[in-house]
């Protein structure tokens, strides 16, 4: 036997019944965004090398040890597997002029490529939706964003999902900070682990991120960003905490958190759960004004964030909010091959109304006899079986027979219609997955 090839570990196959739960998150994702003005990009899934360690940060852990970097073997090109999406779209902006006519408010959806340990919500191939609102450079943008966010989980109906929020002020406020938590852990070094030592002089930032709990005591107490602030960084922040207290979104300022990329000013945030373990963030961004300059164009601001599509599933799993699996409206039964050319174009005018109908066919054995056809009809979860036997085709007729208890309609018992009747049928009969 031949060996078989399985997929690469942490690269994911989404099969049927849970390929329907994605289709269904974006279609909703996209309803809201639609509703927000906001339009969708499409960028590659290999970019320049560069584009990321010049956008995301050299000493970032994505560029430093993640990222899947590969030399084009025909010409020598440096490229990488896309890690995160921003600064891919922000490359296609920047290469398109696509601030020419003003601000943009964007949205991508896709797969992200990181080479890490697999888990539970974190695996080496993850899907991203991401939202980029470019050339907006007042608070007012930074708490749309994060008001869509938090509409989507309204919408969705999910609980336990709690907004944090900082600001990282400007570049040159940072570097303040920056120098002042190098002094501060320089004079701990004793009590630093060989991560926060490899970031000392690197990312100092990133220390304040630590999960070792032997060095919460030392991180709490290091020097914070916002006393470097300065006014302006002031008055920003504290403009998306009034907004968003005036819409009744409940936040908690949370000075450590820093975000892993460098290309972050001003506003971070991320919305958290309990309910998945250590993976409990489920939708972070915030506000990066330099990236576009970066990145070769014109100095432009920018906000953004992605949530993980996988993260999102596993949280509606967890509180039973995903959909029944779809089902479909018909199940076509047909007793005899010779009736092909009589049903398939009744079944097109069926789906043409707007049903979903699943037709039987032949296996390697055949058809298979009524009875079996009938088992495969409930199984499908079709609401009604449509009949094609010798003695209603006879008749120019189809039997259609409900499958399920209390549908609505007009068809609540086994009876026959003229197959010229099937249409206007089919347009009475309101889809099940229509709607509501």
């Amino acid at each position: 036997m031949t060996e078989r090839i399985t997929a690469v570990k942490g690269m994911n196959d989404i099969a049927p019944p849970d390929s329907a739960h994605w289709e269904w998150l974006e279609a909703r994702v996209r309803a809201l965004l639609a509703r927000y003005g906001y339009r969708n990009v499409r960028t590659p899934i290999v970019e320049p090398l560069a584009l990321f360690v010049r956008g995301l940060g050299e000493v970032t852990d994505i560029v430093e040890k993640e990222m899947y970097a590969f030399e084009d073997r025909l010409n020598g090109e440096q490229l990488a597997l896309r890690p995160e999406g921003t600064a891919g779209v922000v490359r296609a902006v920047v290469e398109h002029n696509l601030l020419y006519d003003g601000p943009k408010r964007l949205y991508y959806m896709g797969p992200m490529f990181r080479h890490e340990r697999p888990q539970r919500g974190r695996y080496r191939q993850f899907h991203q939706i991401g939202v980029e609102a470019l050339g907006l450079a007042g608070p007012e943008a930074d708490v749309e964003l994060i008001t869509l966010a938090a509409d989507l989980w309204r919408e969705l109906d999910l609980q336990d999902v709690t907004l944090e929020l900082n600001t990282l002020g400007q570049p040159a406020e940072r570097q303040a900070h920056r120098q002042a938590l190098i002094a501060y852990f320089e004079q701990h070094r004793d009590q630093l682990d060989e991560d926060a030592r490899r970031r000392l002089y690197t990312n100092p930032l990133r220390i304040l991120d630590t999960k070792n709990p032997q060095m919460q005591a030392l991180v709490e107490a290091a020097p914070k960003l916002l006393d470097h602030l300065g006014a302006h960084s002031r008055a920003h922040f504290e403009t998306v905490c009034a907004l968003l207290q005036a819409q009744g979104i409940a936040y908690r300022v949370n000075p450590r958190l820093v975000r892993g990329l460098d290309y972050y000013h001003h506003t971070v945030f991320e919305f958290v759960t309990t309910s998945l373990g250590a993976q409990g963030t489920v939708c972070a961004g915030g506000r990066y004004d330099g990236l576009v300059a970066e990145l070769g164009g014109k100095a432009a601001p920018g906000v953004g964030w992605a949530l993980g599509v996988e993260r999102i599933l596993e949280l509606l799993k967890a509180q039973q909010r995903l959909p029944a699996a779809p089902v479909p409206d018909v199940y076509a039964i047909v007793p005899d091959a010779q009736a092909w050319p009589t049903v398939l174009p009744v079944l097109r005018t069926l789906r043409a109304a707007g049903l979903q109908v699943l037709m039987h066919a032949s296996t390697p054995d055949g058809l298979g006899s009524m009875k079996s056809q009938f088992k495969k009809a409930d199984a499908s979860g079709a609401r009604y079986a449509l009949i094609f036997g010798a003695d209603e085709l006879a008749a120019a007729q189809v039997a259609v027979k409900p499958l399920r208890e209390g549908l609505a309609g007009d068809v609540t018992h086994q009876v026959t219609l003229p197959l010229a009747e099937a249409a206007a049928w089919a347009a009475r009969l309101r889809p099940a997955h229509a709607p509501r």
